[in-house]
Parts: structure tokens; sequence; C-alpha cells
């Protein structure tokens, strides 16, 4: 089995196996399952920055990397407004309307 069917397969049974998870996961556990992938995308963008920043790799690892702290800073972003509206659903209402 050569190195690129290999790591295909892996690829597959990862997208398969994070369905499985993620569909599986009940609504209460999402807030805190959201906050862990927010701290993980956080570390992706430290890695996208020295990968970007690396000027002796390259033009071809500073576009990827470019495009890596784009992306994560995306999902980053999104994930933390998406967490606070989740959390905005549990919050009490205040008598007169305001939050």
């Amino acid at each position: 089995m050569s190195l690129e069917m290999l790591l295909l397969f892996t690829f597959v049974l990862a997208i398969f196996l994070g369905f499985e998870l993620i569909s599986k996961v009940p609504s209460q556990l999402h807030t805190p399952l959201m906050s862990g992938a927010n701290a993980i995308s956080g570390i992706t963008i430290v890695g996208a920055l020295v990968a970007a920043g690396s000027v002796t790799e390259g033009a071809f690892s500073v576009v990827l990397g470019t495009l890596a702290v784009t992306f994560a800073t995306i999902n980053v972003c999104g994930g933390y407004l998406v967490t606070d509206r989740m959390l905005a659903m549990f919050r009490t209402k205040k008598p007169g309307g305001s939050k």
C-alpha cells in the first residue's frame, strides 16, 4: 500500500468518524465542545503564522500559511459567535426587556 493510499484512507476514515461523532453530540454539550475546538483553532493560528512568516521556505509555504491563518481566524471568530449565541439562550431575561 503506497503512502498516498494510506493518507487517503486516513482522511476518509476521519471524515466518517467525525460525522458520526458530531451527529451524536447532544445540544447541551455543544458549547463546551465548541470552546475546545476554538482553542485548537487558536493553536492552528500560531502554527500558520510561523508557516506564513518563513520566507526562506519559498512562496508556496507562505501562500499556504496565509490561507491557514485566514481560515483558522474565520473558524475561531465564527465559533465564538456561535458559542455566544448558544449561551444567550440560557441567560435569564431581566424585567423590562433588556438582557
